[in-house]
């Protein structure tokens, strides 16, 4: 124990009226090193206002500033079978579950919502990459069957907001598995004529590129964002060459015919709502005022780890 740490300087703080300042109240730049009030950046949304770089953003903020209002339904998540495998690492498997639900509040990484942007009715999914880095597994390919089904029920277009590392290495097998089996949701969404849009966030790899983050009608990718299947380095070991400049990177994916657009997440919601317009062959005029939704339904042991 280090006693000057942690009892002489408390105490003199506290003779002194001295106040420990929170150690998150500033976000320093990753790209210009400049130091921004992290209040200044919630409310931008997570883009630091000088550089325009894109923060990583929970599925929770994402869905409350994409919405209208900021309502929407929460679509429940379907219960799998926990660790099938007794996986076990540095950590069992059960505790990484438990851990990460704990700090998301979320069940999995996957977060879908009913409600509207700018009047037209949508399903939103959205991959958090803070629980096990958006990893893909059974829970997480359940829930996402889950949200394509409930777009062909209601007959609504589907928004996924893609962000992982790829398969849940956890799983094995039955994380591979999720890859032709939200392939196939997603084609029965098209076989309805129902559109589907994808958002690639930073970082979108592995199994989830190689499968549904790549098979919309339109891809959009946030700016910088990195998208592949392997990282650029394994490549480069791979193949024993040096990469291009920012090989893997949205504006990179974009000049070459990978990605339609590069859209900064401020302009998301009105860019996807007239894309939405076109593909529905619905005019400006037709939209419907914002649909009052009640607020998301919280769990209880979601709002304990919040």
């Amino acid at each position: 124990m280090n006693w000057i740490t942690n009892y002489v300087r408390p105490k003199i703080n506290s003779m002194l009226g001295r106040r420990e300042m929170p150690e998150n109240l500033w976000i320093k730049d990753p790209e210009s090193g400049e130091m921004v009030f992290h209040k200044d950046l919630e409310s931008n949304q997570w883009v630091i206002p000088s550089s325009g770089h894109h923060m990583k953003i929970s599925a929770k903020e994402r869905l409350k500033n994409f919405f209208d209002g900021g309502r929407y339904d929460t679509l429940e998540s379907p219960k799998v079978a926990i660790d099938p495998l007794k996986f076990r690492a540095e950590k069992r498997y059960v505790d990484k579950l438990k851990e990460d639900r704990a700090k998301t509040g979320l069940e999995d990484t996957i977060l879908s919502g009913l409600g509207t942007i700018e009047g037209l009715p949508i399903v939103a999914t959205v991959q958090d990459f803070n629980f096990m880095g958006g990893s893909l597994g059974m829970a997480a390919g359940e829930a996402i069957i889950r949200a394509f089904e409930a777009a062909l029920e209601k007959k609504r277009p589907l928004v996924l907001f893609a962000a992982s590392g790829g398969a849940r290495m956890q799983e094995g097998i039955l994380s591979l598995m999720q890859l032709p089996r939200t392939t196939v949701a997603l084609d029965r969404l098209k076989e309805a004529g129902l559109p589907y849009i994808v958002v690639l966030t930073n970082p979108t790899t592995g199994g989830v590129t190689a499968s549904y983050a790549m098979l919309g009608d339109v891809h959009i990718a946030e700016p910088g964002a990195l998208i592949g299947f392997a990282g650029p380095r394994v490549i480069e070991q791979t193949i024993r060459e040096k990469l291009p400049e920012g090989f893997q990177r949205s504006e990179y994916l974009m000049e070459h015919g990978m990605v339609d657009m590069v859209v900064s997440r401020l302009e998301l919601k009105e860019t996807i709502a007239r894309l939405l317009r076109i593909l529905l062959k619905t005019p400006v005029s037709a939209a419907i005022e914002p649909e009052i939704l009640p607020p998301a339904v919280v769990k209880p042991e979601a709002r304990a780890g919040a």
